[in-house]
């Protein structure tokens, strides 16, 4: 297995790109495995690492089909869904509460609400 090319960061020739780049392009690395990296020296820890990808061998992405826009509107979904009141919240729900903050949060001047 031969060792990877490392280039420092900012100096890598033309014909790479990292796979935030290839998606800006309209392409994704397509199956092939990574081609170089970047290397960012830092002071107290190891070197920030970044993968190239060849643009030559890479592909277009691929379209969205009508199935996938109604699985990704129904999850979505989900996650702006209050599982304490199950209303939907109009944002997605914060992980470290698990409810909406109105569930979280009650106003005691408030009536409760039926669920």
């Amino acid at each position: 297995m031969a060792a990877l090319p490392v280039f420092r960061w900012r100096l890598a020739p033309d014909g790479y790109a990292t796979r935030r780049q290839l998606r800006a392009q309209g392409l994704r690395p397509g199956g092939q495995g990574v081609a170089a990296q970047l290397e960012r020296p830092r002071r107290r820890w190891g070197p920030l690492v970044a993968y190239l990808y060849r643009i030559d061998a890479a592909k277009p992405v691929r379209p969205m089909t009508p199935g996938r826009w109604v699985a990704l509107a129904a999850a979505n979904a989900a996650r702006r869904t209050c599982p304490q009141c199950r209303r939907d919240a109009g944002y997605v729900i914060p992980a470290s509460l698990g409810m909406c903050v109105t569930c979280a949060y009650p106003d005691p001047a408030d009536p409760p609400r039926s669920v």
